[in-house]
């Protein structure tokens, strides 16, 4: 079952905004109220996950073209 990230939506400019996962089937219908608290609630679109096997890892797919500034912390350029 997938895992949804959800966070409250403030009713107030200060109150600060929770976020929470939900472990639900794709069939089940997005919240709309926090589970414990009642507030309203939304569902979070965030990235995916991307697992590559055998020669795929090796393609240019899992790197970003050379031409990309990715800064002195990564290894991703040789």
């Amino acid at each position: 079952m997938p895992i949804y990230l959800y966070e409250t939506i403030p009713s107030l400019p200060d109150q600060p905004i929770e976020r929470f996962e939900v472990k639900q089937s794709m069939n089940e219908t997005a919240l709309s109220r926090h589970p414990k608290t009642g507030e309203a609630v939304r569902r979070i679109i965030s990235g995916g996950f991307l697992m590559l096997k055998g020669d795929e890892a090796s393609t240019s797919a899992s790197k970003p073209p050379s031409s990309t500034s990715c800064g002195s912390a990564c290894a991703c350029h040789p």
